[in-house]
């Protein structure tokens, strides 16, 4: 008789980078307020926790630490995105093929490739669930202001990498 397979929940951590500066800018820089959005504040990091680890993305590229390990601390909204049957192992192997491919460090940018970009495409193989809209709709919203047009070549230079994290690869200590 085959044993069923486990479940390993998947949660979303969202951080707020500006620690609430821009929701309270945002009337000024954007034209419009974002107090009444859903979600959180609209300056955001994501990361995924699964088998017991918070995997993210950054101009470093793919990075991994224990759930709160980054110097953010702990995140300021925590969404479950429900469970997967993908084994540790597996997913491992995902990771590292990402790594290697369409989430290098280089190929970060701030507005198209992002810590977001990557959750959202990890959520997806993990529970065929996507992220939050409100959170992978930020980047067009910002650049569809004059504000967000006149800061963007500013803002395309711009390297993210939280710190407190280790760079992913097979050999991290995470067979």
């Amino acid at each position: 008789m085959e044993e069923p397979l486990a479940l390993h929940p998947v949660k979303l951590y969202v951080y707020d980078l500006s620690k609430g500066m821009a929701r309270r800018l945002s009337p000024l820089m954007l034209g419009k307020s974002t107090a009444g959005a859903p979600g959180p504040p609209r300056q955001l990091h994501t990361s995924i926790i699964v088998h017991k680890d918070e995997f993210f993305y950054g101009s470093g590229g793919i990075s991994s630490c224990a759930p709160g390990g980054t110097l953010l601390g702990p995140p300021d909204t925590v969404v479950d995105l429900g469970n997967t049957e993908v084994t540790e192992e597996i997913f491992l192997e995902y990771l590292s093929s990402l790594g290697e491919s369409m989430f290098r460090g280089e190929s970060y940018n701030l507005f198209e490739h992002n810590c977001n970009t990557f959750s959202n495409e990890v959520a997806q193989f993990l529970t065929g669930k996507k992220i939050p809209s409100y959170i992978t709709d930020l980047p067009s919203e910002v650049l569809a202001t004059p504000f967000g047009q006149a800061l963007r070549p500013l803002l395309d230079s711009i390297q993210i990498q939280p710190p407190g994290g280790n760079t992913f690869s097979r050999h991290n200590g995470q067979s």
